[in-house]
C-alpha cells in the first residue's frame, strides 16, 4: 500500500481507469462476436452490425485499448468473412 499522497491518488486513478477499459473491451468483444454471428447466418442487420463492430474497434484504438495492428486484423477478419457470406 503506498504511503505518498500522489502514489495513492495513482492507484484510485488506475483502478477507475481498468474498470472503464475492462467495460469497454466486453462491449468490444460483444459487437465483435454479434457481428460474427451476423454474418455466419446471413441475417439482414450483417451490414450494420460489421459496421457497428469497426466503428468499435477503431474507437479502441482511438483511446488506447486496443494496438492499431490487432485492430486492423480483426476488422479484416471480420471484412473477409462479411465478403464471403455474400
Amino acid at each position: 500500500m503506498p504511503n505518498i499522497k500522489s502514489a495513492k491518488k495513482r492507484v484510485k486513478v488506475i483502478a477507475v481507469k481498468t474498470l472503464r477499459n475492462k467495460a469497454f473491451k466486453s462491449a468490444l468483444r460483444t459487437s465483435i462476436k454479434k457481428a460474427q454471428v451476423a454474418v455466419s447466418d446471413g441475417a439482414e442487420n450483417k451490414a450494420d452490425a460489421l459496421k457497428t463492430a469497426v466503428v468499435k474497434i477503431d474507437k479502441a484504438v482511438a483511446k488506447g485499448i486496443l494496438h492499431k495492428n490487432t485492430a486492423a486484423r480483426k476488422k479484416s477478419q471480420l471484412a473477409k468473412a462479411f465478403n464471403q457470406a455474400k
